[in-house]
């Protein structure tokens, strides 16, 4: 895209995170987060996109040279892709990261991007993630845990997980990850799974569905939220489980 001049060890490539968004529920009225952010790809294209700005528009192509192709064209595509951008200063996309670090590189890219006022980053624990806000999507790119020293201290940020995003029930969340284990360790399984690669390295992207802004206008309609807790199909089973063990507990 041309925005990110200094690159950290792992950053995720610009048009994984925009075909990450296009997979998504999100658009530029609802509430954006991204908990683990890093140097800022995912919230910086979820700026561009939702300010309808052309990847690519404050780059040069080698192909500007070729000289089959009029420079005047050109200075037409870019003229009319400036005039399509249509800025919304009610925005609102949050970036928060453990790491004050990667933070900085995610500043100096928004700002690399034109985006910089549509974001706001923040230092912050995914364990002390909050927002009052409703109907937005939450995207995170987390540690996938692929070193063995990383494993285990990955899987208890993954077991914790329904617990954070218990608190956006009217939410839908989605999340890239390599690891195997994922829905196992987090006690749910996702709506839906897409193979996608963070480079080499294949990975799922589990989305789990919170209910649509208009599901709450309907007289008598009950919402459902991603992990929100136990489905009434699920509550039934759990009754049906409960009383088998009374059952058999008289004969013990």
């Amino acid at each position: 895209r041309g925005y990110r001049k200094l690159y950290g060890t792992t950053q995720l490539k610009e048009t994984l995170a925009a075909g990450m968004l296009f997979l998504t529920f999100w658009r530029p009225e609802r509430p954006f987060l991204d908990p683990f952010c890093g140097t800022g790809t995912i919230p910086i294209e979820a700026a561009l996109m939702g300010g309808n700005i052309a990847p690519g528009l404050g780059r040069s192509f080698a192909a500007e040279d070729w000289p089959t192709l009029e420079p005047r064209l050109w200075a037409e595509a870019r003229e009319e892709a400036r005039e399509a951008a249509t800025p919304r200063p009610s925005l609102h996309i949050v970036g928060s990261d453990i790491d004050e670090d990667a933070l900085g590189l995610a500043r100096y890219h928004a700002r690399q991007a034109g985006v910089s006022g549509a974001i706001r980053f923040e230092q912050r624990d995914f364990n002390d993630l909050r927002c009052d806000r409703e109907y937005g999507c939450l995207i995170a790119n987390p540690p996938y845990g692929d070193r063995t020293h990383d494993r285990e201290k990955v899987q208890d940020l993954y077991r914790g997980v329904p617990d954070v995003l218990r608190r956006f029930p009217t939410w839908s969340h989605y999340i890239l990850t390599s690891h195997p284990d994922f829905e196992q360790l987090i006690g749910q399984e996702a709506d839906r799974r897409r193979k996608l690669y963070n480079g080499k390295i294949a990975c799922t992207y589990f989305q789990f569905h919170g209910p649509h802004p208009a599901e709450t206008k309907a007289p008598g309609s009950t919402v459902e939220p991603a992990f929100g807790g136990l489905s009434e199909k699920a509550l039934t089973q759990a009754e049906l489980f409960r009383n088998r063990l009374k059952k058999r507990a008289r004969h013990l």
